[in-house]
């Protein structure tokens, strides 16, 4: 009483090698079903669905993205701005040539001299002058100077510099000028001053 009853070894004697075998295939044929089911990974409508959220994600994050960029070079553009029209007055005080005729002679290598000052980032001071989304100009304004030191390019009484967008609307959307004595003016179409006098027509960037 109380003990639980096995069936004899025999028992399983009297079954039929064939069944065995059967039996044996199908466990076999359930378990590679499985493995197959295992490896098939997503369905098609699953993956759809992951495909549409990844949309979405990319659509919020995207311009974002997009705009904190235009607004880190929107930033620079003035930074760089300003430090243009303070090297401008550096040279003048250095070199007694007036305003440098044009960025090349505000950047260069080597020993600082009058037609090469290294007094601004050689990125922009080197052709495409390109910097971070922006291109920059700078011209000579309102005459030469009438003496000029020996050796010097003719420096002027006057400067014309601006920062514009690339691409307006990807690279920023602002655009910046300066001119004599360094007020910084900005235009929100993005557009290039063409002159001194259309720069000082713009609203003035506290």
């Amino acid at each position: 009483m109380g003990r639980k009853s096995r069936l004899p070894p025999r028992a399983f004697r009297s079954v039929p090698s064939s069944v065995i075998r059967t039996m044996r295939n199908t466990a076999q044929e359930e378990y590679k079903l499985a493995g197959r089911k295992a490896q098939a990974g997503f369905s098609l409508i699953e993956l759809l669905i992951v495909v549409a959220i990844i949309l979405i994600i990319a659509g919020i994050a995207i311009p974002n993205l997009l705009r904190s960029r235009m607004s880190a070079n929107q930033a620079a553009a003035v930074s760089n701005l300003r430090t243009i029209t303070t090297a401008s007055v550096s040279y003048w005080v250095t070199y007694s040539n007036g305003y440098p005729a044009s960025l090349g002679i505000l950047g260069g290598a080597g020993a600082a001299t009058c037609n090469g000052a290294i007094l601004i980032d050689p990125v922009i001071a080197t052709a495409p002058n390109q910097r971070s989304g922006y291109q920059f100009t700078f011209t000579g304004d309102q005459g030469n100077v009438t003496i000029s030191p020996s050796g010097c390019t003719p420096g002027f009484n006057g400067y014309f510099a601006s920062a514009a967008p690339l691409t307006v609307g990807t690279t920023g959307n602002i655009s910046y000028c300066s001119s004599e004595p360094g007020i910084i003016h900005y235009d929100t179409a993005g557009a290039s001053a063409a002159t001194a006098a259309a720069c000082d027509a713009l609203p003035t960037l506290q």
